[in-house]
């Protein structure tokens, strides 16, 4: 299946999300910290990016806009997942250059439905 790349500061929820892409075959890289989440994207170009947006320095928002700017990386959809459910937040979200966003605590089939479309179910 597919890599992809958790930006997460919270140990728990990264345990959580990590157990739930396992067992749908994804291996799992993880991050906590937006900064390092950018260098480990460049360095191990994951397919995917899960990124949440309250983080320590930088925010979520930011570190979408920092990969979707970027040459490297921004073919590497992002797809936030964060406790901020506002419309207003989504609508940022995507306006960063995310390619999704759910509400924490997503849903198992939500979210592997929405990672299937966003790597076009190809895996």
């Amino acid at each position: 299946m597919a890599r992809i790349l958790i930006i997460e500061d919270s140990p728990t929820d990264t345990a959580v999300l990590t157990q739930l892409l396992e067992r749908h075959g994804h291996e799992v890289l993880a991050s906590t910290s937006a900064e390092d989440g950018i260098e480990a994207c460049r360095r191990e170009k994951p397919a995917l990016v899960l990124m949440d947006v309250v983080l320590p320095g930088m925010n979520g928002f930011q570190a979408t806009r920092a990969l979707a700017r970027d040459a490297d990386t921004k073919h590497i959809p992002v797809l936030i997942v964060s406790t901020k459910g506002m419309e207003t937040d989504q609508a940022w979200g995507m306006r960063q250059g995310a390619k999704g966003y759910l509400v924490k605590p997503p849903r198992e089939d939500v979210l592997i439905g929405e990672i299937d479309r966003l790597l076009g179910s190809a895996g």
